[in-house]
């Protein structure tokens, strides 16, 4: 087997994943969903793990301490689109951690009163600026996100649209996350960072993968740093794309998208160290 994937290009990445085969008992690994464990598509209802991912995370789990999804959607769509409930102990942080879905239970706090003024205020505002045929509102319940992916020029509709959705997200207290030709409108302190790290601190992890494709993945990227000069070791990994070059440039392994990630989980498994009896 290829064993070139497993092999991150900086010393503190190096150190990471090291830790995390010798300890994987004690190890967490956490991905994004999209760009990371299925492809990005046209249509977000439509997603699906890389064929392979979900087999692969089966198999992690079995070996490892923790396995999680960290991701921006409801987590039930994303334990829904992703067979997720297969994967066996997996915790799903949804809304970037605002939800909690683990063995077929959900937790999750009210969302703030701003988001329900967007959902009512969004869609007279895309009309009222131009926004081009193909921009479309995402619900996700939480949040809202405004996609222009379908569009003729998407990142010229991006561009059109980005200053008049920072604005209305000021004015309903809310943040915009910027993402692979989307902005979602979003509660403010909540971020994939805070929600990696208040779970490695309650699993009490030695060692933190985490994976991500997006701009929304750098604040997870950052915990991992932070949680590096706490003395948890961890590895980045980029899930790459030519949309994002930024994420690339900050991780510790690139892969060559979700397929590439499937063939490191596929691989990672036959690395760790077994328990000593």
């Amino acid at each position: 087997m290829d064993t070139r994937p497993l092999s991150p290009r900086t010393d503190a990445g190096r150190l990471g994943l090291d830790t995390f085969r010798s300890s994987p008992d004690r190890a967490l690994a956490a991905f994004d969903f999209d760009g990371t464990l299925a492809p990005i598509v046209d249509d977000p209802r439509s997603s699906a793990p890389y064929p392979g991912i979900v087999p692969a995370l089966s198999a992690l789990a079995a070996r490892v301490g923790t396995v999680t999804v960290i991701t921006g959607r409801p987590a039930e769509t994303a334990v829904q689109l992703g067979g997720l409930d297969e994967v066996p102990g997996i915790v799903v942080l949804g809304h970037y951690g605002a939800e909690r879905w683990v063995g077929g239970r959900l937790t999750a706090a009210d969302p703030p009163p701003g988001v329900d003024l967007v959902r009512g205020e969004l869609p007279a505002l895309l009309d009222s600026v131009g926004a081009p045929e193909g921009t479309w509102i995402e619900d996700k319940g939480r949040s809202l996100a405004v996609h222009t992916r379908r569009a003729a020029d998407p990142d010229a509709a991006l561009d059109l649209v980005r200053p008049h959705l920072e604005r209305l997200a000021e004015r309903a207290g809310l943040v915009t996350e910027p993402g692979r030709m989307v902005v979602e409108l979003r509660p403010q302190g909540v971020d994939k960072g805070a929600a990696l790290t208040a779970l490695v601190h309650e699993r009490a992890a030695g060692a933190v993968l985490y994976a991500g494709d997006d701009l929304g993945d750098l604040p997870a990227f950052d915990a991992v740093a932070a949680l590096r000069e706490e003395g948890v070791p961890g590895v980045t990994v980029c899930s790459a794309s030519d949309e994002v070059t930024e994420v690339a440039d900050r991780a510790d392994l690139v892969v060559p998208g979700p397929a590439g990630l499937a063939e490191l989980l596929r691989g990672l498994p036959a690395t760790l160290r077994s328990p000593t009896p």
